[in-house]
């Protein structure tokens, strides 16, 4: 029992040691410290204040119907529960490579029982040998005296840690697609209701010409041009109709059950998302901020911890294996005076020649490093762009809404105008066709427009590491 304390309590001792990774250093950003600036910006683009990773989804949209559907999102979308049960796995192989840093004891009890023939005998009978043996000890425990088993440890701390930082981004991700995927339905409906609405004034216009065409007032022509107009109507709302139909269908498989019918959009979809008038800070926010950077740097910590690995492979291994108990040929014995027993049994393995496969190894880690580096700088470099690209958008769309509004209302006018003229004989009718066409494109792209102001908030959101502060 004294050597197996002994052994303990310098296996607690050892656990203090450090290994022989390479110092972690985070690398330079390979980013500009200062987002573009041009026509393309808003100005305020770099300025301090809470970052997008400190505004919370549920601040972020304020739609009560929407924030209920990312509530059943987070709670059912399987993407996610992958996700959160990979953490659970890494966690346990974490634990695993962790617990290996103590001595696994174990008790053991062993009935043996051996005939030996009377042919082999010495008294020329056969007889039955019996041993008894109760133990307690640990087997092929390895002194970790230059930091193999901590190194192997360390990685898998980052491994899970990534697996965290994963979930995180797989959380963000399920959030802005769902807001984007909701955003989606809504805007396809307004496409849908201004498809119907003209299909109806088509229509009653077809009517109109009709008449006029069987009392000899309009021509063949005018009510052929009416006929197309409805049909080009009648087409779209059939394909705005499928469009919402699968607009659903993808908000289902997001949120992972069911979209009850009161949830679904009922308002104008320019309502439905706000966020505070945050910045967009400095890009060096979005290491702390964007969990595929954090993910990216974990795994760049866990092939610098392999590298540790590697360099205690030159070195020797010692390994104990330890057992103290009580050993009888009878069952009664096995406690009396004298039927102690133990082993103590340390082993060195010291590595001498091994054809170049260490260094091999070695040499193979650095490498892994160097492409968890670049991985680690492209991933922020990625990053970067998809966060100047997003404010690129920001500063135009607005703009870009501006001018597509002015458009709808100068076709709007232009229409009433070819009505007026087309009544007073001025001018025909496919004049008032062209007009129409003109107003009922501009108002369609008019609620593209709005949509893609919306989604590139989102956009930008997500970019920024927002969105995973709740669940």
């Amino acid at each position: 029992m004294k050597i197996l304390s002994l052994s303990i309590i310098a296996t607690s001792i050892l656990a203090g040691c450090t290994t022989l990774a390479p110092d972690y250093q985070r690398a330079s950003p390979p980013v500009p410290g200062n987002w573009p600036s041009g026509a393309a910006y808003k100005v305020n683009s770099n300025e301090q204040g809470k970052s997008a990773g400190q505004v919370d989804w549920h601040d972020f949209v304020i739609d009560s119907k929407l924030q209920q559907i990312i509530t059943l999102a987070l709670a059912n979308n399987r993407d996610l529960r992958v996700a959160a049960l990979t953490i659970e796995k890494i966690q346990e192989q974490y634990q695993i490579e962790r617990s290996v840093l103590f001595p696994h004891i174990n008790a053991n009890a062993i009935d043996t029982t051996s005939l030996t023939p009377a042919n082999l005998s010495p008294s020329a009978k056969p007889y039955l040998l019996h041993d008894y043996n109760i133990g307690l000890g640990f087997s092929a425990y390895e002194l970790d005296f230059f930091g193999r088993v901590r190194s192997l440890k360390d990685q898998a701390l980052e491994q899970y840690l990534g697996t965290e930082e994963a979930h995180r981004s797989t959380q963000i991700s399920l959030i802005a697609q769902v807001v984007a995927a909701y955003v989606t339905l809504a805007a396809d409906h307004e496409h849908l209701s201004l498809a119907s609405e003209t299909l109806i004034t088509q229509h009653s216009t077809y009517e109109i010409d009709k008449h006029r065409f069987e009392l000899g007032v309009a021509s063949q022509l005018d009510l052929s041009l009416a006929q197309t107009a409805v049909d080009t109507a009648r087409g779209d709302v059939a394909r705005y109709t499928s469009i919402v139909a699968q607009d659903i269908n993808a908000l289902t498989l997001l949120t992972g059950v069911a979209v009850p019918d009161e949830l679904l959009p009922s308002v104008p979809f320019t309502n439905i998302t706000a966020v505070h008038d945050f910045p967009a800070g400095l890009p060096s926010n979005l290491l702390q901020n964007r969990p595929d950077i954090l993910e990216a740097e974990h795994q760049l910590k866990a092939a610098n911890a392999n590298i540790g690995v590697a360099r205690a492979a030159f070195f020797p291994s010692i390994t104990l294996t330890t057992t103290y108990g009580t050993a009888s040929n009878q069952l009664s014995g096995l406690f009396k005076t004298g039927s102690k027993t133990w082993q103590f049994a340390p082993q060195i393995n010291l590595p001498i020649f091994d054809g170049g496969s260490n260094t091999a190894n070695l040499e193979a880690a650095k490498a892994d490093q160097g492409i968890f580096l670049a991985q680690y700088e492209k991933t922020i470099q990625s990053a970067f762009r998809e966060v100047a690209d997003a404010l690129a958008n920001l500063g135009t769309l607005d703009e870009q809404v501006a001018a597509q509004q002015s458009l709808v209302d100068a076709t709007s006018l232009s229409f009433k105008l070819s009505e007026e003229r087309f009544k007073s004989g001025v001018d025909s009718y496919l004049s008032v066709l062209d007009s129409q066409r003109s107003l009922y494109s501009a108002q369609h792209n008019l609620i593209n427009q709005k949509l893609a102001k919306i989604t590139n908030l989102v956009t930008l959101y997500k970019a920024l590491g927002g969105g995973a502060g709740k669940s």
